[in-house]
């Protein structure tokens, strides 16, 4: 079993995770910073983790990817894989706390109207209070209940909302944070409940622009919305035009159709946007990494046993 790791940002203590579990199974281990630099003699490994689009494509050896992020829309499309029986995992499950914290924080700024104070004494200004929403007694709803849906209804929770609704593929999640969850076929009676959106859907043909310009006129007058999911989930000219009309009161976009943003988006210059470049789930917090590392290991012990790899992807759901 030839196992290679491809990261540039592990650090020593997880490298000698990954060798402790890879001498458990009797592997032979290789570590490297990117595809460009692959040794020759791991172009075959029978298990990657990390990136490896490549490779993916055009190894037939490759039984098994585990990929150190969340979504993995590119490896569920045809010929993503030169092996079509390669096995695929994921990482959700080590995004949540890292994720569910850059909602909290993206939500309080909007609706305490940190942004426009920051640019005010920045600017040398000082000027009378305003209006401010708070999360506590307001109506959140949040579409996607899977590890970052759960983790932030948690966080929330302690908010003290008047309401916590959930809306997934099923309509069934056992999260008590969530007073009720909805099933997707619902979402349109949900919207008008939404003081609060929070979407953290993957890219799949389901949720490609689920918030639509209908959807969004759905939402209450003042509502405000946040997607650290995948920017095909919402129309961005319709988002951008209610919040220029004033329908939207605010929007935290962290993921969006194209990315980088391009320089003539319209979206650069909206009102009260507030724009943050696809990082709140990277592997920029500690306890990510940790987590990632170690749900790779755990699935290296079950493959080398001949059990079922915990983090799976349904290739064909997409996630």
């Amino acid at each position: 079993m030839k196992v290679l790791v491809i990261s540039d940002i592990l650090e020593e203590k997880h490298r000698e995770l990954i060798r402790e579990t890879a001498e458990k199974v009797g592997a032979t281990l290789g570590f490297c910073e990117n595809e460009d630099s692959v040794p020759k003699d791991f172009e075959d490994a029978n298990i990657i983790y990390g990136q490896a689009k490549r490779l993916a494509a055009t190894s037939r050896s490759l039984e098994w990817l585990c990929a150190s992020f969340a979504g993995v829309d590119s490896f569920v499309k045809p010929g993503a894989f030169a092996n079509e029986n390669c096995i695929l995992t994921n990482s959700a499950g080590a995004y949540g706390v890292g994720i569910s914290e850059h909602i909290i924080a993206v939500s309080l700024m909007m609706m305490r109207r940190i942004t426009e104070f920051y640019l005010e004494t920045t600017a040398g200004e000082w000027k009378r209070p305003r209006p401010q929403k708070s999360l506590k007694d307001s109506s959140i709803v949040a579409l996607g209940t899977g590890d970052i849906g759960c983790n932030f209804a948690r966080r929330a929770r302690a908010f003290e909302p008047s309401a916590l609704y959930g809306v997934c593929r099923s309509g069934r999640c056992s999260e008590p944070a969530f007073d009720e969850v909805f099933p997707v076929g619902k979402l349109d009676e949900v919207l008008p409940k939404a003081e609060l959106l929070v979407m953290s859907l993957p890219s799949t043909p389901e949720t490609v622009g689920i918030l639509s310009r209908e959807r969004i006129n759905l939402l209450p007058d003042g509502a405000y919305v946040v997607n650290v999911g995948r920017g095909t989930a919402i129309d961005e000219d319709a988002i951008a035009d209610a919040l220029e009309s004033g329908k939207l009161a605010g929007a935290a976009l962290d993921v969006f159709n194209t990315e980088p943003l391009p320089k003539e988006s319209r979206l650069w210059h909206t009102k009260n946007l507030l724009i943050t470049p696809h990082v709140a789930g990277n592997l920029t917090v500690a306890y990510t990494v940790q987590r990632n590392v170690e749900m790779f290991c755990e699935d290296l012990l079950n493959y080398a046993a001949g059990k079922p790899l915990l983090h799976r992807v349904d290739k064909s759901l997409g996630y």
